[in-house]
């Protein structure tokens, strides 16, 4: 199983598309709220050159785009 970081915020409409997908099919990945953990923000800058959410960090890298990260845990992930 690949090590699965999601970093996001409560605010944001597409994140909450990507936890409600999260929480309906029990994938287990580690949540990093970039707006309530400063270091999580650095890290997702660091790591992907920017600040956008949601960003699913899969084996340190990087995947974008609510639908894509949906796309890759229903395809990764049964």
């Amino acid at each position: 199983m690949p090590e699965l970081i999601l970093y996001y915020f409560e605010e944001c409409p597409y994140c909450q598309k990507v936890l409600d997908y999260i929480k309906k099919n029990e994938v287990e990945v580690t949540l990093r709220n970039t707006r309530k953990d400063h270091e999580a923000r650095r890290e997702l800058e660091m790591i992907g050159g920017k600040y956008q959410v949601p960003c699913l960090l899969i084996n340190g890298s990087p995947l974008y785009e609510s639908d894509d990260i949906i796309r890759w845990f229903q395809e990764n992930n049964s």
